[in-house]
């Protein structure tokens, strides 16, 4: 099952992050960049845990989707194709910014519920990082189709995840009730956009900020939270 908000750590000098986002998300992609560059220039970078948790944007969204990024945006949003090109080239600008190759051209436009499902095996089995990083790059950079489960199984197979297993229980329906749970939590905390960052169980921080944003609150809350137990 997916980790509950608030439990605290065993080891108090660790500073817990829990993550919503969802592999469709492009500002995720950037702030994951964003989080891990506040990481980095956090004093204690190694005491910080991060759990990752589902989201969707688009529950409604088919397996795949017969249209463009642009197309569906366009009609999701209400928005001409000149808003929303304006709107791809913006968020593709400050991705290039944080060193990622954002390719709206080839993206493909499909539902992220069987990508999360493949997601928490992956958490299960010690790889949520890798595969939230694989997952992120096949839907923005490299135009795969994160919809269809042989493109899911053969990102697993490159983490050394055992796809004969995984690709058995998603067939199964398996992970369909944690990933729900995480949806249905983040409604309860009244998150309505991602990516959001929640530390140490208490203070959130919601989109893709500055990295400096994510090391000055890591530094804040661990000296008020952890430092001082």
């Amino acid at each position: 099952m997916s980790e509950i908000i608030g439990e605290q750590p065993a080891d108090s000098k660790r500073l817990r992050v829990d993550i919503f986002s969802d592999i469709a998300c492009p500002w995720c992609f950037i702030g994951k960049r964003r989080f891990e560059q506040g990481v980095e220039a956090f004093e204690y970078s190694q005491n910080v845990d991060v759990y990752w948790h589902a989201y969707q944007l688009d529950p409604s969204l088919p397996d795949n989707y017969d249209g463009s990024e642009a197309e569906y945006l366009s009609k999701m949003k209400g928005l001409d194709q000149a808003q929303v090109q304006q709107m791809l080239q913006h968020v593709t600008a400050q991705a290039a910014e944080e060193g990622l190759e954002y390719d709206f051209d080839n993206l493909k436009v499909a539902n992220s519920f069987t990508a999360l499902r493949v997601l928490e095996y992956a958490k299960q089995h010690g790889a949520g990082n890798e595969m939230k990083e694989l997952l992120l790059s096949a839907h923005f950079e490299k135009g795969l189709d994160t919809g269809d489960v042989q493109t899911l199984l053969e990102l697993a197979g490159s983490l050394d995840l055992d796809v004969v297993e995984l690709g058995a229980q998603i067939e199964a329906g398996a992970y369909t009730e944690e990933v729900n749970a995480d949806i249905a939590q983040a409604q309860q905390i009244g998150i309505s956009g991602v990516p959001f960052f929640i530390l140490d169980g208490k203070y959130g921080i919601s989109g893709a900020q500055p990295a400096d944003v994510f090391a000055n609150a890591l530094t804040q809350v661990y000296a008020e939270n952890v430092k001082t137990q």
